[in-house]
């Protein structure tokens, strides 16, 4: 494989799609320390994720279409040792945070060779992988780097008010992550695998993401009291908003619309709004 080719399989772009996970648990946080806060956001962004992407790239071998990439190129055993590598300098660098990190980045790191892994492809599993992922790459992310960004001994990590914030980037994933694979149903069914989007259908996915992403909005209502942060964030997401419900209803005359474009400017406008609404929170602080 050339370098280019690493490059684009690592998806480095789609760590920016995770990014207001970090920027959540920072703006959430009285004295972060800034060394630790900027590792973090380091080894999450340019080491796990795209590790992940890679051992994904590397078992699913796709032909066609996949986040962020239109024309995947071929891969083989290179990328492979690539995703070891990064995983290894993650686990490396984390051990300079604390033990609590370490770990957080060791299971993730096995759930998402798990969740891909032709032995075991949590993949194939179209319930249990949404909520695995949804929970390690939302809600879990989010304690762990609250917990390693503020020394916060691990019996004071769980209080309501955390938990109701690790629920609500669970939920923020969820909602986004069958509508990633609305465009893989070809792809998904050559390779036997049963995503929640094939199971759910076309009109299916659009309802399932707009269930959990009204539970999400709820969720925020509660979490900021009803205050002006919630109305701040309904105006960064309401491009995204517009977006899904004149994607819908163009896709309810023409299912092929459901395809790998849309969904990328889907993504993009969600990554865009809660980047802005949780780095303007940061900023207001």
């Amino acid at each position: 494989m050339t370098l280019r080719s690493i490059l684009l399989h690592l998806r480095l772009p789609f760590s920016l799609f995770l990014l207001p996970v970090f920027w959540f648990a920072l703006s959430q946080s009285e004295t972060p320390d800034v060394t630790h806060s900027v590792l973090v956001a380091f080894i999450l962004h340019f080491l796990l994720y795209p590790a992940s992407n890679a051992y994904n790239s590397f078992f699913d071998k796709d032909e066609e279409s996949i986040g962020i990439l239109e024309n995947p190129p071929p891969v083989d055993q290179t990328l492979h040792y690539v995703a070891w590598g990064l995983d290894i300098a993650a686990l490396l660098l984390g051990a300079f945070i604390g033990w609590p990190f370490m770990l957080y980045l060791l299971i993730y790191g096995l759930i998402s060779k798990a969740y891909s892994h032709d032995r075991i492809r949590l993949k194939k599993y179209p319930v249990w992988s949404w909520l695995i992922v949804s929970y390690f790459q939302g809600g879990f992310t989010y304690l762990m780097t609250l917990q390693a960004i503020n020394n916060i001994p691990l019996d004071q990590l769980f209080t309501a008010r955390t938990t109701l914030a690790s629920l609500l980037c669970t939920f923020n994933v969820m909602a986004m992550y069958p509508l990633t694979q609305i465009y893989q149903h070809a792809e998904d069914a050559r390779r036997g695998d049963l995503t929640l989007s094939r199971l759910l259908g076309i009109q299916g996915t659009f309802l399932c993401a707009f269930l959990v992403f009204a539970c999400s909005m709820t969720g925020f209502y509660v979490y900021f009291e009803g205050r002006s942060p919630f109305y701040l964030l309904l105006a960064f997401i309401l491009p995204a908003m517009v977006f899904f419900c004149l994607w819908y209803l163009r896709v309810r005359q023409d299912a092929t619309r459901a395809d790998f474009r849309s969904a990328m400017r889907m993504t993009i406008l969600a990554c865009i709004g809660l980047n802005g609404f949780f780095l303007t929170l940061l900023l207001m602080k």
